[in-house]
């Protein structure tokens, strides 16, 4: 149930700075004894971001979420169909998914520290603690970073296996990228990071988040995850329409800058320009590129069905 003082929300002994993503959890949030005005749908649900223990090792819910996106994208680029048009054995496209879990984690982790170190001037702390410079187990990824590595992964395999292209690759890569995504987004809400904006007014649907209490607000990570999982039939149908190559990879990439930009409305920025948040910043662009780039390769008209380069295994 929310508060209202003064017409927004206000929690008792609430503070106002956002934790870092790898403080410790609180406790639920304290309400002052006064009048409540609204009931909410939903309460935190509280999921220990550890999935369970082997022995001493942690295994969370973050990497969890990695390994299925992993697994998704390799079982679709596995299938006998996708193996003929990529021309790569099993091994092949083992050996690329290497290159994009690099890809991911350093791209992914150099973005979110150089946007923390520029949003939140803590630099100290990281020089302080250099761990801290790769402390992914602690949170902490920046979405536009890991797709930058992947982009550069993708490249660099490329130029490995001559025949293959960027944008037959990329076609394959993305029609069950938006699972991994979508997981990544829940895990977030289980981690109780990157929430959403003070509801002001508020909204019966809006969450008080036991690390921000501060007021309840909106699950944007929920949002975020129906937004991108939205994009995955869309993907999908245009794939089994078979158009030129690279389309099904551009309309996702543009896809995705929608969907980001959308998303941003309820979330919580670090930081913003003339309205537009940070993650707008990288989106917007995204809508440019994808289009135009979709709109090259339909002109371009140019389809691989197979590469006689795949064995049999």
């Amino acid at each position: 149930m929310l508060l209202k003082q003064h017409g927004a929300p206000v929690l008792k002994g609430a503070p106002q700075a956002a934790r870092p993503p790898y403080a410790k959890r609180m406790g639920p949030p304290v309400f002052s004894r006064e009048d409540f005005l609204l009931e909410h749908w939903f309460r935190y649900p509280n999921i220990d971001p550890i999935a369970f223990h082997l022995g001493p090792i942690s295994v969370h819910w973050y990497g969890i979420s990695y390994l299925v996106g992993f697994v998704a994208v390799y079982l679709w680029m596995s299938r006998p169909e996708g193996k003929r048009r990529l021309g790569l054995t099993n091994d092949q496209i083992q050996d690329f998914l290497m290159y994009a879990l690099v890809g991911v984690l350093v791209g992914g982790r150099t973005f979110f520290v150089i946007n923390d170190i520029i949003s939140k001037h803590n630099s100290a702390e990281y020089f302080a603690h250099p761990i801290n410079f790769i402390a992914v187990w602690n949170g902490g990824m920046a979405f536009h970073g890991g797709l930058v590595g992947v982009v550069i992964a993708i490249l660099l395999f490329v130029r490995k296996h001559p025949g293959l292209t960027y944008a037959v690759l990329g076609d394959e890569v993305v029609v069950l990228l938006p699972v991994g995504i979508a997981l990544t987004r829940i895990v977030n809400f289980i981690n109780d990071e990157l929430p959403g904006r003070i509801c002001n007014p508020d909204h019966p649907y809006c969450i008080a988040f036991p690390n921000y209490p501060d007021g309840y607000r909106y699950p944007s990570q929920i949002f975020e995850c129906i937004l991108d999982i939205l994009t995955l039939p869309v993907i999908y149908i245009l794939y089994r329409r078979r158009p030129p190559d690279g389309v099904v990879g551009w309309t996702w990439f543009t896809l995705y800058g929608i969907t980001r930009s959308v998303a941003e409305i309820w979330r919580q920025t670090d930081f913003s320009f003339h309205g537009i948040t940070g993650g707008q910043i990288y989106a917007l662009p995204m809508i440019v590129i994808g289009g135009i780039m979709t709109v090259v390769c339909y002109r371009r008209g140019i389809r691989t069905e197979t590469r006689n380069e795949a064995s049999k295994n």
